[in-house]
């Protein structure tokens, strides 16, 4: 079922999370039993991120270097039908422009319609670490890009085919918002020009990044709509579980903390605090979201449980 399906015929704020690949040498059912326990909120769908391919300089004895590619994590093809089969979900595959050409991007979305995937979420993916982001030379630039292409296979429209008997996806696509602004985008006008932009190109929903001050997503909504997007915005939501977070986060997603999320985390001397004080805040967040009716709550969970579990149990 369609995600905009999901959230018409809900009668109250839904439950979903979303789930990394786990990294090579861990197994599959490590990841399912690993996320069962959230099965309990009846989360409609469930987000499976992607990660761009990473690579490695290898050193030959003569002195030159090739550049090898790195596998991490296993496909989210195969992922996505697991948790399907196992947990008689929506999966929700994650689709990025960086890193893959429009013909991998199309491969995938024929893989992913095969198995029986509904939804997509399209993104332009962040750059390798310490270097600008670079599109492939055949790849997209922009998750506008992306959004149109999956539009264009859900019109019949492939890269090397003729339209008129060419097979009609029908994906829901799915992008994401930030209520304080990409960090790319010199402000938020801008950024919303262009959150508009894949809307106006067939995007159907928009999930946000974290944020840890509800008034900044209510603040978003609000320029949303004026901007004229009327697509349901879902919040994201992280509980914070380690002292390494309270500084990683920040840097990392380009987000603030209030000043009263970070005095009771000062006052933390062990992670056991940190993740006591996160899920209280994250508790008192999402209470405040469910009786503002957003459409649902969606946590990012790093695929760890307990702490989504714990606020969950306490808010649905």
């Amino acid at each position: 079922m369609k995600i905009t399906e999901h959230l018409k015929n809900a009668k109250s704020t839904l439950f979903s999370f979303e789930i990394l690949p786990p990294l090579k040498g861990q197994s599959l059912r490590e990841l399912l039993e690993g996320i069962a326990p959230l099965m309990e909120f009846k989360p409609p769908f469930v987000d499976v991120t992607y990660h761009r391919e990473e690579y490695i300089y290898k050193k030959h004895p003569n002195g030159l270097l090739e550049k090898v590619s790195t596998k991490k994590r296993p496909g989210t093809v195969g992922i996505c039908a697991a948790i399907m089969n196992r947990f008689h979900v929506d999966a929700v595959p994650h689709l990025l422009c960086g890193g893959f050409t429009k013909e991998e991007t199309e491969n995938a979305l024929i893989d992913l319609n095969f198995i029986g995937v509904d939804n997509v979420l399209a993104l332009r993916g962040d750059a390798p670490k310490a270097e600008r982001f670079t599109p492939e030379p055949a790849g997209h630039s922009y998750a506008s890009e992306l959004v149109e292409q999956i539009v264009k296979m859900n019109q019949g429209k492939y890269l090397h085919e003729e339209t008129e008997n060419s097979f009609h996806t029908d994906f829901c696509v799915g992008v994401a918002g930030y209520p304080e602004k990409h960090f790319e985008a010199p402000s938020l006008k801008f950024d919303l020009k262009y959150l508009k932009e894949k809307i106006d190109k067939g995007a159907e929903y928009i999930v946000t990044q974290m944020f840890f001050d509800n008034q900044k997503y209510f603040d978003y909504v609000a320029k949303v709509r004026e901007a004229g997007i009327d697509v349901p915005v879902i919040p994201g939501i992280k509980p914070i579980t380690t002292l390494s977070q309270i500084t990683m986060l920040p840097r990392t997603f380009f987000l603030d903390l209030p000043d009263a999320l970070t005095d009771e985390l000062e006052k933390c001397k062990t992670n056991a605090e940190v993740k006591e004080v996160g899920i209280a805040w994250a508790i008192q967040q999402c209470k405040e979201l469910v009786d503002a009716k957003v459409p649902s709550l969606h946590f990012y969970t790093m695929s760890k449980a307990d702490a989504t579990y714990k606020v969950a149990k306490e808010v649905f």
